[in-house]
């Protein structure tokens, strides 16, 4: 069961919101229109369905996950430029609801067998150490890199991404 894409109206409604609250409109009256105001970020949700986009938005919401990771091969084969620092981001849940507003401290792009155990920490997963790390994200990358015709290597080149909260959204009570 693949996670929920997001609404496009949700999403505008949440970054109307978000870029109020983080300040991004501040110098429109100055300066006319601020370039960050008028795009919307990209909207997405971590794993690869519902259930562990929840939990794994859980652990952003809580503190614990401040880094994710991906492989260069995917953005590659989606004709996708590669995360910069700075870079906004709307988080949804599994259901496609927006829930955060992140911006991207890091980049980096490292051999699967080169990824840092700070990194495999930031990720906040498991037992947060790096053999879980290489574990989970070895299964991940074979899946998520077999419609590509592409297959797991340990000397493969992984994106490495950390990223701050900005703005969350409370899960609405109902």
């Amino acid at each position: 069961m693949d996670s929920t894409p997001p609404e496009d109206e949700a999403v505008e409604l949440f970054w109307a919101e978000a870029r109020k609250v983080v300040g991004t409109t501040r110098l429109e009256g100055v300066v006319g229109q601020d370039p960050l105001a008028a795009l919307t970020p990209p909207a997405w949700s971590f794993g690869q369905d519902a259930e562990e986009a929840d939990e794994l938005l859980a652990l952003v919401v809580a503190g614990v996950k401040t880094a994710t990771a991906s492989a260069l091969w995917e953005w590659e084969e989606e004709d996708e430029p590669l995360p910069q620092g700075g870079d906004l981001s709307i988080v949804c849940d599994g259901a496609g609801e927006p829930r955060l507003l992140v911006r991207t401290a890091s980049v980096q792009v490292v051999p699967f067998d080169q990824v840092p155990t700070a990194h495999a920490l930031a990720e906040g997963e498991g037992d947060k150490s790096l053999a879980h790390w290489r574990e989970v994200h070895e299964r991940y990358f074979r899946e998520v890199l077999a419609p590509y015709e592409r297959e797991f290597a340990p000397d493969m080149p992984v994106v490495l991404e950390t990223f701050t909260v900005l703005h969350p959204k409370p899960r609405r009570r109902g």
